[in-house]
């Protein structure tokens, strides 16, 4: 999954932006508005982390723009405005969630996984397919019952093509979507962890449609992730 956090303060776009990365997201960062505006409305993102308080543009007013473009991903707002009134405001520009300053890092990582398995038609923490487990909320990947052991990019892979499940992915957007713009974005590289991926899990999970991309088959998932 690949997020944008738009956090002035360097310091804590620095913490949060490691947090994420050690929870196995790919991480674009800005700075300010202008910036973070243009990255929403440019890039692919499955959801983003964004500060109301910002040099140049606001965060309500970026948020308001990537709706009026038709921007859907998952927002949430991280602030210190505490308001009822700043809060509601939010929430009219369309954001999904609302984090007050100061937060615990557990406390935003816990919402994020909400945002994107509510973004995906998933219910709870754990995606399963056939005998493959995946739980968003510890990392762990299991197939029937034993657990194994994946790098970071094969786990970005396999979650989320979980969370797609029943869709076709191309390896376009899969690009797209496990990297961050500093990453060197080669399409074989995906073929490559599909392939590790494989033979990892050691069952047929993940289905080669030529010419199109790859698929998990919605039929196969089971309790917790309705299709």
């Amino acid at each position: 999954m690949r997020l944008l956090l738009v956090e002035d303060d360097k310091n804590l776009n620095r913490q949060i932006a490691a947090a994420l990365v050690d929870a196995g997201y790919a991480v674009d960062k800005a700075f300010d508005g202008e910036e973070g505006q243009f990255l929403g409305e440019t890039e692919p993102y499955d959801a983003v982390v964004l500060d109301l308080g910002l040099p140049g543009i606001d965060g309500v007013s970026m948020l308001t723009n990537w709706r009026r473009a038709g921007k859907k991903m998952p927002v949430l707002i991280l602030t210190a405005r505490d308001r009822w009134s700043d809060k509601v405001q939010g929430f009219d520009a369309g954001a999904d969630d609302y984090l007050a300053k100061p937060f615990h890092m557990e406390e935003l990582l816990a919402r994020l996984r909400a945002l994107l398995r509510r973004a995906a038609g998933h219910a709870t923490s754990e995606l399963v397919s056939g005998a493959v487990r995946l739980d968003t909320r510890s990392g762990r990947v299991s197939v029937d019952g034993n657990a194994v052991k994946l790098t970071s990019h094969e786990y970005r892979l396999l979650s989320y093509l979980m969370h797609q499940s029943g869709r076709i992915v191309s390896r376009g957007e899969l690009t797209e979507h496990l990297y961050d713009q500093d990453f060197d974005r080669d399409s074989n590289t995906i073929e490559v962890f599909v392939g590790r991926l494989r033979k990892k899990l050691g069952v047929d999970l993940i289905q080669t449609v030529r010419g199109l991309g790859y698929l998990i088959d919605s039929v196969d998932q089971k309790a917790g992730t309705p299709s």
